[in-house]
């Protein structure tokens, strides 16, 4: 991650499925499918029912997982090749340090799921805040890039710069305002990989700015690419260095702004993920 770059919202510091649809059968012109099927029996459908729950309860057992070999599933994410949008394969992570998620699989699904979580912990709100912050890069950053950054990242975190975001010093929204700053995962993809060292890229959208009735900076959308050079140290994966370039950006929709009132209960009624591969 480059500081020497003007700081951006997010601190600047720190296949595909397809939808079957069934035509209605037989000859009549009824737009609903013709003759009507027969309504099924109580008993019929207690055992459909029944049936449904334990499909679901399979599956939810089936993708527990685990450290068994058959709990894996093919790797995701090969470089040069299309990859699914799903979550696929190993329960991505099997404990936290906080509410950060840790203990990732040695392998490119967990260089994925890893890359991309430690995105969402380092464009969040915490980042605002010197001891969360400290946290943050204690967690997801080697040893040696934890000590490198701390110092220059505070001094790019300073009461000026967080002033000018609408916060106090200490990165407090004002009384009545909501400080909003999330990353939102697209995708993620392999560069590289060799067991020891991985480089991932993620795609996403992100959210920054103040919800409030008297915000000057009201909550906007970015799109970015950022790309890690992960390490496996202490038995997980670890940013080693990181880097972030604009887009690839969507054409933006039509859809009406919504006021800040609906924004800050948004935030505060929708919560984050843990993201799989």
């Amino acid at each position: 991650m480059s500081l020497g770059d003007e700081h951006d919202g997010f601190g600047g510091v720190g296949g595909s499925g397809q939808t079957r649809t069934r035509l209605p059968e037989g000859n009549s012109g009824d737009v609903y499918g013709g003759a009507r099927r027969p309504v099924r029996s109580s008993r019929s459908l207690i055992t459909v029912v029944g049936v449904v729950v334990l499909l679901i309860a399979a599956i939810a057992f089936a993708n527990r997982g685990g450290g068994d070999p058959a709990d894996a599933a093919p790797s995701a994410g090969t470089p040069g090749e299309q990859a699914p949008t799903a979550a696929t394969g190993v329960r991505p992570v099997k404990e936290k340090n906080g509410a950060i998620p840790t203990g990732f699989a040695r392998d490119e699904q967990g260089a994925q799921s890893a890359a991309t979580n430690y995105a969402v912990t380092l464009g969040s709100d915490g980042m605002f805040k010197k001891t969360g912050r400290h946290q943050i890069v204690d967690t997801v950053y080697t040893p040696d890039a934890a000590k490198r950054l701390k110092t220059p990242q505070d001094e790019a975190y300073s009461a000026e710069f967080l002033k000018r975001l609408g916060l106090d010093a200490e990165g407090n929204p004002p009384a009545g305002n909501t400080f909003v700053s999330r990353t939102i995962p697209v995708g993620a993809k392999v560069e590289s990989y060799d067991g020891d060292t991985a480089k991932v890229s993620v795609w996403y959208t992100g959210l920054i700015g103040m919800s409030g009735p008297d915000s000057t900076d009201p909550v906007s959308t970015t799109w970015m690419t950022w790309t890690f050079d992960l390490r496996w140290t202490n038995n997980d994966w670890k940013i080693a260095d990181d880097s972030q370039t604009n887009g690839p950006a969507p054409v933006p929709g039509d859809v009406t702004a919504s006021t800040a009132d609906e924004i800050s209960k948004a935030v505060e009624e929708f919560g984050g993920f843990t993201y799989a591969r």
